[in-house]
């Protein structure tokens, strides 16, 4: 089901842990199965659960907690903002809205286009930096003004 670059990478994650333990590599073997697949369907989160020697009920917990893991198709950039108490203080909401209006979805929307999934998150651990967008669950963007978030957006979609 996945690659062996991907079951290689799951590999040196288990690897970090007691041999009894490597349940313990569920969140970096999720995120390489996501990275390959785009999302994590039923039968991605099964096979990892059988590659880990874990209950598939455990491993779906694990992915439906987090709002890094996409359980459903996503476009190919989604845009995750913080939108916690600090952050909206300082911003935040009013560019939540900015990117709703400017892509014309709300949150756990995708465009018709397929470009862009816009999601709420909870802290980043980058209060100070608000308002924050992070890109792919991958890169972080801060101090977003509406300006900064019209050029962001216009740089994905020319990517």
């Amino acid at each position: 089901m996945l690659t062996t670059d991907s079951l290689g990478k799951i590999d040196r994650e288990i690897a970090k842990y007691p041999p009894d333990q490597r349940q313990s590599a569920v969140m970096s073997a999720l995120i390489i199965a996501q990275d390959e697949k785009g999302w994590l369907s039923s039968e991605v989160m099964d096979f990892v659960a059988h590659y880990l020697g874990m209950a598939p009920v455990a491993v779906y917990e694990v992915a439906s907690f987090y709002t890094m893991y996409n359980l459903r198709e996503i476009g190919r950039h989604k845009l995750t903002i913080c939108t916690c108490l600090p952050c909206g203080l300082q911003g935040a909401l009013d560019a939540a809205d900015h990117l709703q209006a400017k892509l014309g979805i709300g949150f756990n929307e995708t465009t018709a286009d397929g470009s862009f999934t816009l999601k709420e998150g909870e802290c980043m651990g980058a209060c100070a930096m608000a308002p924050v967008v992070l890109v792919n669950n991958k890169k972080m963007h801060d101090y977003m003004t509406h300006e900064k978030l019209d050029r962001l957006i216009e740089g994905l979609r020319n990517a």
